[in-house]
């Protein structure tokens, strides 16, 4: 019996190795101890077949089989896209 794979939402934190971002997964967890909600953060490696994914944007990554020693995420979809300022106004 298959199940489906979990998916997380982040943002592109870094696109420096070939096929292969860096995704920063933030969320919010119970700490049991002092009941409190706290906020933690998470880097994954995730596949980046077509290098579609670029610094800054959000993305959309699911669990799949180990493809390397710290690589077990692939990117599903990008989300939004930073917005880039292109426009430099000459003074």
């Amino acid at each position: 019996m298959a199940t489906a794979a979990k998916t997380l939402t982040g943002t592109v934190v870094s696109t420096a190795m070939n096929k292969t971002i860096t995704v920063l997964i933030n969320f919010q967890k119970m700490e049991k101890r002092v009941h409190k909600v706290v906020r933690r953060s998470k880097k994954l490696l995730v596949h980046d077949e077509n290098g579609i994914a670029k610094l800054g944007d959000i993305v959309t990554v699911a669990e799949c089989r180990p493809l390397s020693k710290r690589k077990r995420h692939t990117l599903l979809a990008v989300i939004e896209q930073k917005k880039t300022e292109d426009h430099i106004p000459n003074i």
